[in-house]
Order: structure tokens, then sequence, then C-alpha cells
């Protein structure tokens, strides 16, 4: 009844309504098995600007890239953090951040990224640098002839293990390996579930979700943590600051450490496989990035294999060009991300052309980057792998272009604004480095001939998986 009478009491600038007939679900189960395809099926229908009825929420989607801007700016009456805090607390199972409960608390946590930029970045990227060279030493290093394993499964294993020693530092037992992998082993188990609870699916519902996500939290438990040697600032940085607020249990702060793990990891892991995956089906691509990996090493003096330490500065990084624009194209054609804002008042939006959008209090506005990085005006054959797409005479290209205008806004796989992920930089050291290790260790080549797919159960949360994982095939470079 309430989703009939919506439709008839639309106020006066409002945009146009599609509700469905379905009460409570209107456009979930169709947005949820392609959100693209209808999205832009809504755009030739109604124009850059409409609602959507999805799950019980009214869904405002502006369309058009240019005005992006002025949803990002308008931060103050367009609100992320208090929705991202209370899913995040419900998924990851701690209290939310309340201010009256934990005073400062969210802004604390939040000064604390700090570590991920400037010096501290380097530091910490250091430490990963080393750590992925030790992982592949210790995994790959026999590879005299050719090994063949699961690219998503060498992806994960790689990535889980030098992402976990990097933050929280090394477990000291004999078998630190093991004991990794066994709780990459229930994260991955977690995370086939995460859609469902972003969905706010009750965790009961998800058959044995619950039981695994309190083994994962309960490696994080303060007597857990302090065994392991070696790790970030970042992370010790988070636990001194929750060790301030006495009403945070050791249950919750744990919850918090997991959380944590996840943001570093969940979009990272098939992030690192599609860049991997789209170079060895480009052979061309393949080429050009490890032409220039060589080089760098050549002009450096280091020697590539895996007894030697390789160490890259942050400008040596962004100087490969190649690389960073291989790893943008992937991230163009696999990252879906929807970036929200919930209206905290009653509030009448003003965007480019004396366009007006009349909002009410908790009313959702969405951006959908996808659109954007699939859109034929702005990139030529947008479905078309062209790892040198972001490079124009030899340098980094930063313009682009929608009906001759320059867009300030083309790549969005992080977010936007205020929601904008913190660890982007990170993250992209990180995706780089391992490319850079693997392309200078080892020769590398697809063992299977089939297409994989992009899995769209993740649309909306940030970077698909793959919807099967295909054999590849190594072995160390002469």
């Amino acid at each position: 009844c309430l989703s009939f009478f919506s439709v008839f009491n639309r106020k006066t600038g409002e945009p146009p309504l599609i509700n469905g007939w379905i009460p409570y679900l209107g456009k979930a189960l169709i947005f949820r098995k392609d959100a693209y395809k209808f999205l832009l099926d809504q755009q030739k229908k109604f124009g850059d600007i409409f609602t959507v009825h999805i799950a019980g929420r009214y869904i405002t989607f502006i369309m058009d890239p240019f005005q992006y801007v002025y949803v990002i700016r308008n931060s103050k009456q367009l609100e992320f953090h208090e929705f991202a805090n209370k899913m995040a607390s419900k998924t990851f199972d701690y209290p939310a951040l309340s201010k009256g409960k934990f005073p400062e608390l969210k802004e604390n946590l939040h000064r604390i990224y700090q570590y991920l930029q400037g010096k501290p970045l380097d530091i910490i990227s250091d430490h990963m640098m080393k750590n992925l060279q030790d992982i592949f030493e210790w995994k790959c290093s026999q590879a005299t002839d050719w090994e063949t394993e699961k690219m998503y499964k060498f992806c994960c294993s790689v990535m889980f293990e030098a992402s976990f020693v990097t933050l929280y530092g090394r477990v000291p037992a004999a078998d630190g390996h093991k004991v990794i992998s066994e709780i990459r082993d229930k994260f991955i188990k977690f995370d086939a579930s995460f859609p469902y609870l972003a969905a706010n699916i009750p965790i009961e519902l998800l058959g044995a979700t619950k039981k695994v996500r309190k083994e994962l939290i309960h490696h994080f438990l303060l007597q857990n943590m302090t065994k392991w040697l070696g790790g970030s600032k970042v992370v010790q940085a988070r636990q001194d600051i929750f060790e301030k607020y006495e009403l945070l249990g050791d249950y919750d702060k744990a919850a918090h450490h997991f959380a944590f793990l996840w943001a570093s990891v969940g979009n990272t892991i098939p992030a690192t496989f599609w860049a991997m995956y789209y170079l060895l089906r480009h052979p061309e691509a393949l080429a050009a990035v490890r032409d220039e990996i060589d080089h760098l090493l050549q002009s450096t003096g280091q020697k590539r294999g895996p007894t030697y330490n390789i160490h890259l500065t942050r400008e040596q990084l962004d100087n490969l060009v190649y690389l960073e624009s291989a790893l943008n194209e992937s991230l163009r054609m696999c990252s879906s991300s929807m970036n929200i804002r919930i209206s905290q008042e009653d509030f009448v939006l003003k965007l480019e052309g004396n366009q007006e959008v009349v909002l009410r209090k908790g009313d959702w506005i969405a951006l959908y980057p996808q659109i954007l990085h699939m859109d034929p005006e702005v990139y030529e054959d947008p479905k078309e792998y062209k790892f040198d797409r972001y490079i124009e005479n030899g340098k980094k290209k930063t313009t682009f272009y929608k009906a001759g205008r320059k867009l300030k806004y083309f790549l969005m796989p992080f977010g936007s604004g205020i929601s904008m992920c913190p660890g982007r930089f990170l993250a992209m050291n990180e995706m780089k480095m391992f490319l850079f290790i693997l392309l200078s260790h080892f020769d590398v080549e697809l063992a299977e001939n089939k297409a994989v797919r992009l899995d769209n159960s993740r649309m909306g949360l940030g970077i698909l998986l793959p919807d099967v994982d295909i054999a590849f095939r190594y072995k160390l470079r002469s």
C-alpha cells in the first residue's frame, strides 16, 4: 500500500519513480540480476535522473557524469558515513559508532588513515614489497619447469598472506603459512556471503556464515594479536585508540580489526586477478609491461629473480606508465561500485543547467560509475581491453571527454568524495608490486583457452569477481 501510495504522492520537482509491482521489493530482483543493463534501460526511458524503489529504499540515480560534482560537493546535506557505519557494524558484528557511546571514535579512526599516505605509505609499501617477494620465493622459487595453478586461487593466496603479514605481522609458529592459509579459507567462506549481508539479509539465514564470522573475529582478539610480530603502524594506532574506549569489549575490538582486514583485501584480490588475467589474455600488453619492468631494473642496476631483493621507490612505481595504464584499464572493466549518499533533510539539490532535484529526508542518492566506465562517448570500444588507454604521447593520460566537454571524473573504482577509499594508494601499490614481481621473475601464460566473465552478484559493491577460475602456468625466467 505504501508503494502504491507513493506513486501518487510525488512532489513537484521529484524525479520520475520506477516502482515495480512487488510490495517492498520493488525493482530489487531485476536490479540485482543486472544493474548495469537495468539502469541503461531506465535512462533511455526517463532521462538522466530517476528514482527506483529497491527493497524498501527509494534511490535517486544521477546518470550524467557532469552532474557528479554537485552530488559530491554537497557532503553536509548528502551524508555517507552514517550509512556506511550502520552497514559495517551489522556486517562485521561490532557496535555502531554512536557519538553518545563512543565520542569521537569515528573521527579518531579516520585520522589514522594518514598512515596510508605520504611517507608512512612509503614505509608500509616497502614492507609489502618485501613480504610479496618472500612469499613468491617460498611459493614459486622451485618452478624451474612449468607449474600450473588456478589463477584466482593463486592471486588470493599470495595477496591475502602478503597483506595480512604487512598489516598485522608474522605468525611466529613454525607453520605460520598454514595458520594464515586457514584464516584465508575462513575469510573466503565469509566473503561469499558478503553481498547478502550488505543487502541486509539476516546472517542467521546464511548457513554457517555466523559461525565462520565468529571464528574469524576470535583470531583478532588481543591475546592472539600480541603474538604476531612486526605489525604495521596503522594497525597499532587502531589498537591504541580502541583501548581508550572502555565500552568497547574485547570481541568488539577484534571485530573492528577483522573489518579492516576485509576492507584491505576484499576488493584488492579480485582486482589483482583481473589485472593479471587481462595481461595474459593480451600478449602485446604483457610484452609492453614486461619491457617497461625490465628497463627499470636495468636502469637501476637491480637483478631479477627470487634470490634478489628488489626495491622500488614511489616515484619509480608512479613512472611505470604502461603498468599503471593496464591496471587502470582492468579496474575500469571490472569495477561496479555504487556511490551512495543519504539526504539529511528535505533538500533541493541544484544541478547544472538550472536543474533541481527535490529530495526528502532519508532519500538515497546514487552514482553508478560503471555506466561512465562503459560509455562509448568517453571510451571508444568500451568492452575491449586496451592496455594503453590511459597513455598519451608516452605519458599518463588524464583528459577524457563526453559530448566534446572535458570530464572531471572519468575513472572511479575507489568511490568519490567523502566515500573515496582511504586505502586506494596502498591498494594500487600492492597490485603494481604483485605484477612487477610476477613478470620480472617468471614466464607466465594461460593454460586454458576459455573466457572468464564478470560475476554480477556483487554489482554495486566494488570489484566484481570472475564467474569461473582459470588455469595458468609459470616458470622461472632464464
